[in-house]
């Protein structure tokens, strides 16, 4: 193995752990998340700043931002699918709780790598 083959694996090594830095960032400049109850917005959170939210009263959800990211951490409804949905960080990604007509999604940020929305397309 010669000094250019040692080179170019430094650089490949170099260009990999800047993309995965890159991947592994969270949200973006000014995501939020923005909390839908039977179809109005009922609250939006910036994900920079780490809080804890109730949702409802009888029919509540427990909505935690921490780190970047936010999860429906606790709910009395009887599924379960909001809490087992686990964090979302990106543009796009949603926790709906069907029981209660909830929906927390991701708005603003990057939409994942290189802030391209894959579901856009090249269009006709």
């Amino acid at each position: 193995m010669g000094r250019n083959d040692l080179l170019l694996i430094g650089a490949l090594l170099l260009l990999a752990g800047a993309a995965a830095l890159a991947m592994a960032r969270t949200g973006g400049a000014g995501a939020y998340v923005q909390v839908t109850a039977d179809g109005e917005t009922i609250g939006r959170y910036p994900l920079g700043e780490d809080r804890t939210v109730t949702i409802g009263t009888d029919r509540y959800n427990i909505l935690e931002i921490r780190d970047g990211a936010a999860a429906v951490v606790e709910a009395n409804c009887h599924d379960f699918t909001c809490v087992r949905t686990g964090r979302i960080s990106q543009a796009g990604e949603r926790i709906v709780c069907l029981p209660h007509r909830l929906v927390v999604e991701v708005v603003g940020g990057q939409s994942g790598p290189g802030g391209i929305d894959a579901a856009a397309g090249d269009g006709p």
